[in-house]
């Protein structure tokens, strides 16, 4: 099994930047990729960014392309997400994801951790 602990989220005010990261534990060899996920009060859990653990290929919601960049370290089985530029609507609680499934289907999911952008 994997386990996913994320850290770095906080108060921003808008056009502030966070990073947060997210550590990996446990059975890591079978992590295809990792991303992030967010849910703001109200709504259903949205992609972010993910990071393909083996080739580093990065996808982004067009809502943050261009603010928002992830990364990995594989020696340390973490990945980051660099949050520049914020915006009051990337309020959310912000979730860690990792998929072990070849259908790519995110099975592995962090405690979440609340990100709010003052206007």
């Amino acid at each position: 099994q994997v386990q996913l602990v994320e850290s770095g989220g906080g108060l921003v005010q808008a056009g502030g930047s966070l990073r947060l990261s997210c550590a990996a534990s446990g059975r890591t060899f079978s992590i295809y990729a990792m991303g992030w996920f967010r849910q703001a009060p109200g709504k259903g859990r949205q992609f972010v960014a993910s990071i393909t653990w083996r080739d580093g290929k990065t996808y982004f919601a067009d809502s943050v392309k261009g603010r928002f960049t992830i990364s990995r370290d594989n020696a340390k089985n973490t990945v980051y997400l660099q949050m520049n530029n914020l915006k009051p609507e990337d309020t959310a609680v912000y979730y860690c994801a990792a998929t072990t499934t070849s259908s790519g289907a995110y099975d592995l999911w962090g405690q979440g951790t609340q990100i709010t952008v003052s206007s």
